[in-house]
C-alpha cells in the first residue's frame, strides 16, 4: 500500500450526491445577486471537516500554477464581479469559490470539482464568508446607508 492510498483511507471524505452538484451554468441563469447567493449559501454548516489534519495539500494546491492559471480563467470570466452580477463590483480582494466543498481527495485526484471553472465563481471576502458561516436568513449583500447631513460630524448642527 502506498502513503497516498493509506493517507486516503483516513481521509475525510466530501459526501456528493449528483443532484446536489451546483454549477456556474445553471448559477448565471439566476438574475439576481440574491437569488445566486441563495443558491450558494451552506446555511451555517460551520466547521465542517474538509481537511482536517490535511490542510497542508489545500495550502500547497493554493500556489501551485495549474491553480493561478484557473482562478485567472475565473477572474477574466466573471469581471471581477461578485457572483458575477452586473452591479456587484469587487472593490477588494477577489476570491474564488469552488461551488462545492471540497476535499483531501479532491486535490490528490485532480477531481473535476477541483480545476473546472464550472464548479467556481468569483466573490468578495464578505460574500465568501457569508456563503460558508451565514445563518439561514443572513443576506450576503449590505442594504444601502441612506446619508443626511453632516451624520459623519455629530457636532456640527447646520
Amino acid at each position: 500500500m502506498t502513503t497516498n492510498t493509506r493517507m486516503m483511507t483516513t481521509m475525510i471524505r466530501v459526501a456528493r450526491n449528483e443532484n446536489d452538484i451546483l454549477r456556474y451554468s445553471e448559477l448565471i441563469k439566476l438574475p439576481t445577486f440574491e437569488e445566486r447567493f441563495d443558491y450558494l449559501k451552506l446555511d451555517g454548516v460551520v466547521c465542517q471537516d474538509t481537511f482536517g489534519p490535511y490542510r497542508y495539500l489545500y495550502q500547497d494546491f493554493l500556489h501551485s500554477r495549474e491553480w493561478k492559471a484557473i482562478q485567472r480563467r475565473v477572474l477574466v470570466r466573471d469581471g471581477g464581479l461578485d457572483l458575477g452580477c452586473e452591479g456587484y463590483e469587487i472593490r477588494g480582494k477577489i476570491f474564488i469559490h469552488h461551488l462545492n466543498p471540497i476535499g483531501p481527495e479532491d486535490i490528490l485526484d485532480r477531481s473535476r470539482f477541483l480545476l473546472d471553472p464550472e464548479y467556481m465563481i468569483s466573490t468578495c471576502k464578505h460574500t465568501h464568508d457569508m456563503i460558508h458561516y451565514g445563518m439561514p436568513g443572513d443576506k450576503a449583500y449590505y442594504d444601502p446607508i441612506e446619508r443626511t447631513k453632516n451624520d459623519t460630524i455629530p457636532w456640527r448642527r447646520d
